[in-house]
């Protein structure tokens, strides 16, 4: 925590209770939640928000709040971070956050009350410098592999308790909300490509685009899985779902045409939305017993992973 305790210490055990629970592996403070009170001036307050929507769009991570000094790591997940974490400066917390969430393990947040100190010594510029370097060097550093974070915590693992071992009532409801969303923009990019290309064309990328999307984000918010373990194999089993959808939703297409060559938009689209629907409750058995489905777990702890 920050030496000048601008942190109250009333949300030390919130901050402690999940990692002393097993729940989670790290945790931190966030001045940018629901909860959270805060009193600094707002050019801190601007520099703040941006840093972590910097960070959201060049790593892809999804903390709230990368330096907030209030954090919490548990020990044998140090112990296997820090010697990847090479930065010695302001930088250090957030390359931390980064490979612990690269690694797979959990990131609890929890919201504080915050109170700016007017004496800091911190210097705004040099720190954010300092800090684009550091997003640069990580960036490149993890595409290029020179950077590689072990799995701490299989994916695999959170699967069999989160994934499709979870309700089926949750899992549907999830899926549907998530379908709705999927379907309204199939509708609009249909209607935005239909224009410039044919009706079997602008079916096949709308359902595309929107399949890509749908299967990333079933796969963290329906199944529970993140990370990145198997994430290219979930894609290519989302695809392979995708074409069966295709070949429905064309099916249906090529069957209206070919009844009524001079079908309307508004036909189409009934013809398809009816068909989509056919394909999501494919899609979702599909999802449940194979896209995600991973093998029973056993143990490889050599390879510094479970499955």
């Amino acid at each position: 925590m920050d030496v000048d305790l601008s942190t109250d210490l009333n949300a030390l055990l919130p901050l402690v209770a999940p990692l002393l629970s097993g729940h989670s592996d790290v945790a931190i403070g966030t001045r940018l939640a629901r909860g959270a009170r805060v009193i600094r001036g707002p050019k801190r307050e601007v520099i703040s928000c941006c840093y972590n929507l910097l960070l959201h769009a060049s790593l892809g991570t999804r903390f709230s709040d990368a330096q907030c000094g209030f954090k919490a790591i548990r020990a044998d997940a140090a112990r296997a971070l820090l010697p990847l974490t090479t930065d010695t400066g302001w930088f250090f917390d957030t390359e931390l956050l980064v490979l612990a969430e690269r690694a797979g393990l959990r990131i609890h947040e929890v919201p504080v009350d915050w109170t700016d100190d007017p004496d800091s010594r911190v210097k705004v510029v040099a720190t954010a410098l300092g800090d684009l370097r550091g997003i640069v060097r990580l960036g490149s550093g993890l595409a290029r592999g020179t950077i590689r974070v072990p799995a701490l915590r299989s994916t695999q693992l959170r699967t069999a308790a989160d994934g499709p071992g979870r309700r089926l009532s949750g899992q549907l409801v999830s899926f549907v909300l998530i379908g709705v969303a999927s379907t309204a923009a199939y509708v609009l990019l249909y209607l935005l490509l239909r224009s410039v290309v044919a009706a079997q064309a602008a079916n096949a990328i709308s359902l595309l685009l929107t399949a890509v999307a749908n299967t990333a984000v079933n796969r963290r918010v329906t199944f529970g899985i993140r990370g990145r373990t198997h994430a290219a194999r979930h894609q290519v089993r989302g695809l392979i779902a995708f074409a069966i959808g295709l070949a429905l939703t064309s099916g249906a297409l090529a069957a209206l045409h070919a009844s009524a060559p001079q079908a309307s938009r508004t036909a189409e689209l009934t013809v398809l939305v009816a068909a989509n629907l056919t394909a999501t409750l494919v899609r979702f058995g599909l999802y449940r017993s194979w896209v995600f489905r991973h093998p029973r777990p056993g143990c490889d702890i050599a390879g510094g992973d479970f499955r």
